[in-house]
């Protein structure tokens, strides 16, 4: 490394720091680096207020068209609930519905920005993460860089999100007293972001408590009361940052089916869940292809609904039907983070995910929309890679967006990219 190089990479590690440390120190981002690689980039994007408003404007008009299927799938035959990829053991679960004008209270529609606008290519409902990052960090590092937050004013929504869901549940006759918000205490951004979406709820007494220390028994689930050490209280209310449908198939280390009997408890109404069980019917990827074909066929949906569809998702199949040379990607409809993502290009597999945790689930098949290319500056240097937005869709309003930066499959790994608002990249 020459003398120039030293002192650059110098420069962008105290740049880090002093973006960084702070957030660290005060213990609600402390995952800006991931499993020794960074996570978090210290550079910003920024916006072009158009972009950002057809962001918004696409995530609101998805969430109307994903809340009408989602109701009528909610209430559909247990061979279409199957189909589409939704375990057995949690149709019970499904079927409990609060509020048909709303897909599900904390969800993300992650967006490739075409030159055509904004191109869907998934809807995070059930269990989405980068919320620290885009309704809190981002107006930190924007704070430091004097450039003005998209995401301004964001957080207030999720407080009243969560108070207008806990009313639904009151409405259907379910206790809300006792409210616990869970994740794997282990895993630092997922107990990271349960926390802050904790403080950020506003809800009175609520608490964390890992997921490990949880307990199902009878009728009610169980957790430690944490003004009474070693005394178990039974949860009302739980929020998860734990997908449904690794639920479904959770054991005891007895064998018991743990998961099955929590699943049991919510589809008898004697756990309220957050997001609620409509979240887990849209989170399936062959929600789209069912949105598609319907679209396709001109039914169900009105004229409007029709156009959102056609302006700003992607032909999506339950079969490989595209024609010879056209480039499409293959996904499991029940995949998270890119794994077992496979793209498809005239030549064949152009690229395939590392990651083989979701390989063998039946798979979804959807025209490829090419990620934007941008250059970012990381570490370990200038870094070439591709731009993904999410958009959050608050209770049915389109809120904070947050920018991805990595290869062609974005992975869990992929950076966190800062943006304010208009548009061009600040590199640090």
């Amino acid at each position: 490394m020459t003398k120039k190089e030293s002192h650059a990479a110098s420069s962008y590690r105290e740049l880090r720091d002093s973006l960084y440390g702070p957030l660290r120190e005060e213990g609600v981002f402390t995952w800006d680096t991931m499993y020794g690689e960074e996570y978090a980039l210290p550079g910003l994007i920024r916006l072009e207020p158009g972009q950002l408003t057809s962001l918004r404007t696409a995530a609101e008009a998805l969430g109307r068209v994903y809340a009408k299927t989602v109701q009528i799938v909610q209430q559909g035959e247990e061979a279409l609930l199957l189909e589409l990829g939704l375990p057995e053991a949690a149709i019970g679960t499904i079927r409990r519905r609060y509020d048909e004008s709303v897909p599900t209270l904390i969800g993300r529609f992650d967006f490739a920005l075409t030159p055509e606008g904004p191109k869907m290519l998934e809807f995070n409902s059930d269990t989405p993460t980068g919320i620290v990052e885009a309704f809190y960090v981002n107006g930190r590092v924007c704070e430091w860089y004097g450039e003005e937050d998209p995401n301004a004013g964001c957080s207030e929504r999720l407080t009243q999100a969560f108070s207008r869901m806990l009313q639904l549940y009151r409405a259907a006759g379910q206790p809300v007293e006792r409210v616990v918000f869970s994740a794997l205490d282990w895993h630092e951004e997922d107990a990271g972001t349960t926390r802050y979406l904790m403080r950020a709820s506003g809800i009175p007494g609520a608490e964390f408590v890992p997921l490990e220390e949880l307990r199902v028994d009878g009728d009610l689930l169980w957790a430690p009361c944490a003004a009474d050490e070693g005394r178990m209280q039974p949860v009302d209310v739980l929020y998860r940052l734990h997908a449904l449908e690794k639920l479904a198939y959770e054991r005891d280390t007895d064998g018991y089916p743990t998961g099955e009997h929590v699943l049991q408890l919510i589809a008898d109404g004697r756990l309220a869940i957050i997001n609620p069980p409509s979240g887990f019917a849209a989170q399936t990827k062959a929600l789209q292809a069912l949105i598609w074909s319907l679209h396709e066929a001109g039914e169900f949906f009105t004229e409007e609904e029709h156009a959102a569809i056609a302006a700003y998702m992607l032909p999506t199949y339950l079969e490989p039907g595209f024609e010879a040379g056209s480039s499409y990607v293959a996904k499991p409809i029940l995949g998270r983070e890119g794994s077992g993502v496979t793209i498809f290009e005239a030549e064949g597999v152009s690229e395939r995910s590392e990651e083989e945790e979701y390989r063998d689930q039946p798979m979804v098949y959807q025209q490829y929309a090419e990620l934007p290319e941008i250059e970012v500056e990381t570490a370990n240097g200038p870094f070439r890679g591709r731009l993904l937005w999410g958009c959050f869709l608050i209770d049915g309003q389109a809120s904070a967006v947050v920018a991805r930066v990595g290869g062609k499959i974005t992975s869990n790994m992929s950076y966190y990219l800062p943006s304010a608002v208009r548009g061009r990249v600040i590199d640090s």
